[in-house]
């Protein structure tokens, strides 16, 4: 009786069988790739299409220039009812002179009950993309962990003009390897059988983009 090839098995051999003749000593960078295919197929302003994607998933975006985001901040917090706020660490300290709130530190680490708890969190981002509407979240300075975008009810994401690239070719070449990433693409939401859309199901119900641009 032979034995059953699971699927494992057959990816496992079918990479073998890819790799029969690669010489043992060979290295990934002694070999040339070559990266002139098309890294976007966005066109226009980048900037202008990360807005209209980012509001097509329902999301709001708000542009300010530099001197405007701690009032900015202020004022959609104030709008939102956000009493209690989950600060990341590194992030701006200057940017939220207008709140006068509770801030809520991740240092050390909140509870997932404080976070769930918490009326939102105030983050940066680490990139922009335009054609798909998403934020990249890397958890550098004021982003913070993973779970600070997903328990609150409410995401208030600065983000500059700057740091929005074309498309997710770009974005990926951006990565910094070692870092966890998120990818947010408008407020969390999913939809039954019969189609009906439910957000906040998985992450925040509601998602705010203050987009920093030039004065």
């Amino acid at each position: 009786m032979s034995t059953p090839v699971s699927a494992k098995d057959r990816i496992l051999a079918s990479i073998r069988s890819a790799l029969h003749d690669v010489p043992k000593d060979e290295r990934p960078e002694d070999v040339d790739v070559p990266r002139d295919y098309l890294d976007s197929h966005a066109t226009g302003d980048v900037v202008e299409l990360f807005v209209e994607r980012v509001e097509d998933y329902r999301a709001t975006v708000t542009r300010v220039p530099p001197e405007e985001v701690p009032a900015e901040i202020a004022r959609i917090l104030g709008d939102r009812g956000v009493e209690n706020l989950v600060v990341p660490p590194g992030f701006p300290e200057d940017w939220l002179t207008g709140f006068t709130g509770t801030r809520l530190s991740d240092d050390p680490p909140l509870s997932a009950a404080d976070l769930d708890a918490a009326d939102g969190v105030v983050t940066t981002a680490a990139q922009g993309i335009a054609l798909t509407g998403t934020i990249v979240l890397d958890a550098g300075p004021g982003q913070g962990r993973r779970a600070l975008s997903l328990v609150p009810d409410l995401h208030l994401c600065v983000v500059r003009a700057w740091q929005v690239l074309a498309d997710v070719p770009l974005a990926v070449r951006a990565l910094v390897p070692h870092r966890p990433t998120t990818l947010v693409s408008g407020p969390s939401a999913t939809s039954d059988i019969e189609l009906d859309r439910v957000e906040g199901v998985h992450g925040p119900r509601t998602l705010e983009v203050l987009l920093i641009v030039d004065s």
